[in-house]
Order: C-alpha cells, then structure tokens, then sequence
C-alpha cells in the first residue's frame, strides 16, 4: 500500500495541529508547499522562527508585541481612562481601524466555554483587576464577540467589575449576534464601539 514519504507525511501532521486546518487541507497545503520554489518555503520557515524569536505578549495588556510594554500601552496619547476588553491580540487591529477608540486594551486570551473547558482561570482576568485597582480606568468597554461564549464572558465580567465603582459598557450594535469579532468590517465596528451601552 502506498504511503507518503515520512517528511511529507510529518509536514502534514505538523500542519494539521493548527486550529482550523483538518487532515485534508494540511495535505493540500503541504502539496503546495512542495510544489513551490526552495526559496519562498525558506521565506516560510524563517518568518515563522522569526516570529517566535521576536514576538510575544506584552506584560500589560497581553497584545502580541516586539517590546514590551507593547507601543499601545506606552503611548502616553492614548486616554488611560478607558480600558477596551476583548478576546485575542487579533480584535485590537479590527476597532483600531476604526479610528474610532484611542484608549488602552486589554486581551482575554479567549472567552469561558465551559464545554471547552475554559473557566474564568484560564482567561487573563486577574491582570485586568489588577490594572483597575491603580485608580486610572474609569470605564470598562466589554468587546467580546455577541455569540454565546461572548456575551457569557460580558455578563461574568460585569458581574465581577460592578462592585469597582466604574463605567462598565458593552459594545453595542453593529455586529450581528453570533458573529465573530474578526469578521466585523471597520464601519460595523465603528457603529458597535460608538453605540457602545453600560451594562
């Protein structure tokens, strides 16, 4: 029975662990990848070791970064009084395209799914509590997704922020519920961010 070659049957099971990619489309990519010139697959591979050499999470608000702290929370422009609260480092590109927002961020590394087994443990809340009891945030603005894992993870933070005595608001419409946040075009988000409600 045929088989692929051990270095091309690994190179699909590596791509394979990628959130998102099956069996079937790592094995087209690595197909692709096989077919393309030595010197665009290098480019490849050093990109991706570069990556993990130069960029990781900034200490405060856990955005990817080269320096730390990242250049959002070092920018003394940005109004320090509002915190942005939202899922992956990805979501800050979306409402920063807006041009619509120019406070701090701060990244939950995902939202609770109890069926996932994420739990508010593994989601980077302590840091922001931390950033709150400094005194300077007054508002909070929730921007998690409007799906079900999004808006169970605005609810348990409001919840856990009321007692902090601060503005608490939830993005607001403009993103259709169960989308997700990444998908959202810059005027969909300018909308939400703008219509933006205390909860």
């Amino acid at each position: 029975m045929f088989q692929f070659p051990e270095a091309f049957r690994r190179l699909i099971l590596e791509l394979s662990r990628l959130p998102g990619i099956g069996e079937r489309t790592a094995e087209r990519l690595a197909f692709h990848l096989l077919k393309t010139a030595p010197g665009e697959a290098e480019r490849l591979a050093r990109s991706i070791i570069e990556v993990k050499k130069k960029v990781f999470f900034c200490s405060v608000c856990n955005s990817i970064t080269e320096r730390d702290p990242c250049s959002i929370c070092s920018d003394p422009a940005r109004d320090r009084s509002k915190v942005c609260v939202v899922e992956q480092p990805g979501d800050i590109i979306v409402i920063e395209k807006t041009g619509k927002y120019n406070g701090l961020y701060h990244v939950l590394m995902g939202v609770l799914s109890p069926l996932g087994g994420v739990g508010p443990e593994e989601l980077r809340i302590k840091g922001l509590l931390s950033r709150l009891k400094e005194g300077e945030i007054k508002e909070v603005i929730i921007a998690t997704s409007p799906n079900a894992e999004g808006e169970a993870t605005a609810f348990y933070l409001a919840k856990i922020l009321k007692p902090l005595d601060l503005l608490i608001t939830r993005i607001g419409i403009g993103i259709p519920a169960g989308a997700e946040l990444s998908y959202a075009d810059e005027v969909t988000m300018a909308r939400a961010i703008e219509g933006r409600r205390e909860i």
